[in-house]
C-alpha cells in the first residue's frame, strides 16, 4: 500500500506550491495515529525529512525551510499537505509523504512521489 503525492510542478524562483498525499482507508494503519512526514530526494542525494506533524499536530520543520513551508493534516480526509512558499532553486526534488518515526520505521511503502522543480 503506498501513498500518492501530488501538486508538484514548474515554479520560478519566489513562486508557491502546494503538496497533497492522501493515505488509503486502512484498518491496519488508521492515518490519525501516525505522526506523518514530507521527504524530499534531490538527484544524487538521499532522501531527507522536511516537515513532521505529529498526531496532535505539533509541527517540526528542516532548518532550510523553516519560515517557508507549512505542513498541516486533515485527518477527516486522510490527508497531509504541504505549503511551500518563496521556493528557491535547492527546492528542486522529488517530494513524497509517508508516516515518521524516530526510529525510522514507515507504515506505507513509498510511492512514486511528485516533481517539485525550482527555476531561477
Amino acid at each position: 500500500v503506498q501513498l500518492q503525492a501530488s501538486g508538484g510542478g514548474l515554479v520560478q524562483s519566489g513562486g508557491s506550491l502546494r503538496l497533497s498525499c492522501k493515505a488509503p482507508r486502512s484498518i491496519l494503519s488508521v492515518f490519525s495515529s501516525n505522526h506523518m512526514g514530507w521527504y524530499r530526494q534531490a538527484p544524487g542525494k538521499e532522501r531527507d525529512l522536511v516537515a513532521r506533524i505529529s498526531t496532535g499536530g505539533i509541527t517540526n520543520y528542516a532548518d532550510s525551510v523553516i519560515g517557508r513551508f507549512t505542513i498541516s493534516r486533515d485527518n477527516g480526509k486522510r490527508t497531509v499537505y504541504l505549503q511551500m512558499n518563496n521556493l528557491k532553486p535547492e527546492d528542486t526534488a522529488v517530494y513524497y509523504c509517508n508516516s515518521y518515526s524516530s526510529i525510522g520505521t514507515y507504515t506505507w511503502n513509498w510511492g512514486q512521489g511528485t516533481q517539485v522543480t525550482v527555476s531561477s
